[in-house]
């Protein structure tokens, strides 16, 4: 057998398994739960200003003793009045209190009483554990147990809830529904999970920005996703670019110098698919489990490569974009290319190829005896496709092809590594006997040092 067969865990495995509630559930117990004492004292205390961005995560984005980002409003207000006109200003200098924020966005209204719960409750219990998920994976150098498990666990649903808690995610839920009712809104923005499923499924690469003169940016809609077939010119707001894609990646900064890439398997198997077709078994709300030990890390971008980023990041903003230094807020002015489909033809996107294991999926066993098996692509025995041989033989070539392609493509450049317990560097030796069996690096050439 050319790959490896059906594989078991080598460290603990994170399992999500995720249920779509009701959203009239949701509002009958929100209003259950609370009494007419609790919801009198509730309106004097509640909170107006509701960032869709969390001022942690912005936080994340300044250096150590600077307050203030500058602020970009890519499509600034012309204010009108009788005899004159104003063009507001599009730079501004603001602090994490005053970006990325609506008065009563997350605001539940009937007739003239209010709740902020899910703002106090709901996110509050979300940004928790999303903020410590988030700084762990930011630092990320190795499973640490038990704290890898948690954040493991904990980063997708932040990540889902982050997509769907800002102005575009909750019209975009508006426009699915057929309906401007704002609160049903509201309460199944709380259920939507929708891309934690295929999220686990995919390949996770960290990568960092220590070594360059830019750093990352923060957007109105920090979870990015990027198809290079998809061009900016036909989004029609709310509408966002679908993540069943096979060659949709997501982009989220984790602060000033890392950001999580996430590939699905079927592209890292065959760049040259088509990248508008969905991925096998592209779904949500099911239970799906990771191998944490596949994490890539510790590559470390090149200038271009930040700037490349940073513009995918503005591009795909709907108004605001922040950063630490002005200048970052224009990256192109300084990209290589500023084509949608060429942003990747570097293919520094992609994870270290070498590293990504070609294996028929994973099987646990359980203490009770009982044992649960899903294939690459979240398939489970009973279904249909599950294990395709024939599916694979095809995957298997295209993807040692790939293998080489990437090689051939990223000479010279900082790699990625994975925890040691998985790989001992065994796959960079490889990449440069192939590199210099092909002519492309001499026997005397060392790579660059793992960062």
């Amino acid at each position: 057998m050319k790959y490896g067969p059906l594989r078991t865990l080598l460290v603990r495995e994170t399992i999500m398994e995720v249920a779509k509630p009701n959203a009239v559930q949701l509002r009958a117990e929100i209003y259950r739960r609370m009494t007419e004492k609790e919801k009198q004292k509730q309106k004097k205390q509640q909170s107006h200003a509701h960032h869709y961005v969390p001022r942690w995560y912005q936080k994340r984005f300044l250096p150590q003793g600077q307050t203030n980002f500058y602020l970009m409003d890519l499509h600034p207000e012309r204010i009108e009045w009788s005899g004159g006109s104003h063009q507001l200003k599009a730079l501004r200098r603001r602090g994490p209190d005053v970006c990325f924020y609506e008065d009563d966005l997350y605001t539940v209204k009937l007739g003239s009483w209010t709740t902020d719960q899910i703002e106090r409750s709901f996110f509050g219990m979300v940004d928790s554990r999303g903020r410590a998920a988030v700084a762990h994976f930011a630092e990320f150098d190795g499973i640490k147990e038990p704290t890898t498990w948690t954040a493991g666990g904990d980063l997708p649903p932040y990540m889902d809830a982050q997509k769907f808690r800002t102005p575009r995610g909750l019209d975009l839920i508006k426009q699915r529904r057929g309906s401007r009712d704002d609160n049903l809104t509201l309460l199944e923005m709380q259920g939507k999970f929708e891309f934690t499923t295929m999220w686990m499924e995919g390949v996770w690469e960290i990568v960092r920005a220590r070594k360059t003169q830019t750093k990352f940016i923060v957007s109105d809609d920090p979870v990015t996703f990027y198809c290079k077939s998809v061009f900016p010119s036909e989004w029609k707001y709310p509408n966002e670019i679908s993540l069943k894609q096979i060659g949709t990646r997501t982009l989220f900064p984790l602060g000033l110098d890392s950001c999580l890439i996430i590939t699905h398997v079927q592209f890292v198997r065959n760049p040259w698919s088509t990248p508008t077709e969905f991925r096998i078994n592209a779904r949500s709300y099911q239970q799906t489990l990771k191998h944490l030990g596949h994490i890539q890390f510790g590559r470390e971008l090149e200038e271009d490569e930040v700037l490349r980023i940073n513009y995918i990041l503005k591009k795909r903003a709907v108004r605001y974009i922040a950063s630490a230094e002005e200048e970052w807020l224009y990256p192109e002015r300084h990209v290589s290319t500023d084509e949608w489909a060429k942003l990747d033809d570097d293919w520094f996107l992609f994870p270290h190829l070498w590293r990504v294991p070609f294996s028929g999926g994973i099987s646990v066993g359980y203490r009770d005896g009982s044992a649960a098996a899903w294939d690459e692509y979240g398939r489970r025995p009973w279904q249909r496709g599950y294990q395709d041989e024939s599916q694979r033989d095809r995957e298997f070539e295209t993807c040692e092809k790939a293998k080489c392609e990437w090689a051939k493509r990223r000479i010279g450049k900082s790699r990625a590594r994975t925890d040691e317990r998985i790989g001992r560097d065994v796959e960079d030796k490889m990449v440069d006997d192939y590199l210099r069996a092909e002519g492309l690096l001499q026997p005397t050439t060392t790579t660059p040092a793992q960062q």
